[in-house]
């Protein structure tokens, strides 16, 4: 646990030093008009088709019974919202993971892991497995709970999602760089509750307005902290 949360703590340090400020930013910007733009033309669409897989009339006449006939009014607009900030906030996570990662790696190494060997163990080929498999079950998970949201332990779907997808897109980026093949595995298939926890911890900001314009660049760095420190670790144990 100590690991998880100094991994936490020096990423949110690093996330305001001023080299980061573009690293940050640009990912987030790039994603959101893209998907603003696509919602020009699918706003309509993509909230019908929603709007069969939410128990919607349900949700619609509780919200009534409830007095909160506002919410009820506007449920639908409400929806898209929330499907528009998903989807920039995950598009960012994947540009962070294949564009701005290698920066935020040496960013990273060169000031807490200066004598950490690089033995280049991933691929380009490996981070795009990684990044393509994350995606395709975390969406998979994502539209299977979507009736589930409104329902009691439902509303831990969309935050178990998001921890799925943040251990499982920057593991492999965060160490590729400067652990072999067998370290690779080894870290894999090690501490993976406290993997899991950094990913449910940095999942959470992904729902706090405003915060969640820095959570990919945060998510990263954090990983970045907590997989070279485990390395790190793994191999001083090893000598």
């Amino acid at each position: 646990m100590a690991g998880l949360f100094s991994a936490l703590s020096r990423a949110m340090v690093n996330l305001f030093n001023p080299r980061m400020l573009w690293l940050w930013s640009w990912p987030m910007l790039v994603s959101a008009a893209s998907w603003w733009l696509i919602g020009m033309y699918l706003w309509t669409p993509l909230s019908g088709w929603v709007l069969t897989i939410i128990p919607a009339d349900t949700l619609q006449n509780w919200l009534e019974s409830s007095r909160l006939q506002a919410v009820a009014d506007s449920m639908e607009n409400l929806i898209n919202i929330i499907l528009f900030v998903t989807l920039a906030i995950t598009t960012s996570l994947v540009i962070t993971a294949l564009v701005t990662m290698p920066a935020l790696v040496n960013f990273v190494a060169k000031r807490y892991y200066p004598d950490l060997a690089r033995m280049r163990g991933g691929t380009v080929a490996g981070s795009l497995r990684n990044v393509i498999s994350a995606i395709v079950i975390f969406f998979i998970l994502w539209i299977a709970t979507i009736p589930l949201w409104f329902t009691g332990i439902g509303l831990l779907a969309p935050l178990l999602a998001a921890a799925y997808l943040n251990q499982r897109l920057f593991f492999y980026d965060a160490l590729s760089e400067h652990a072999d093949s067998t370290e690779l595995n080894k870290l894999s298939s090690a501490n993976r509750p406290a993997r899991w926890g950094l990913g449910l911890l940095t999942g959470l900001l992904q729902f706090v307005p405003f915060l969640n314009f820095f959570s990919p660049t945060f998510t990263a760095l954090a990983f970045v902290h907590f997989e070279l420190s485990r390395l790190e670790k793994l191999r001083r144990t090893a000598d």
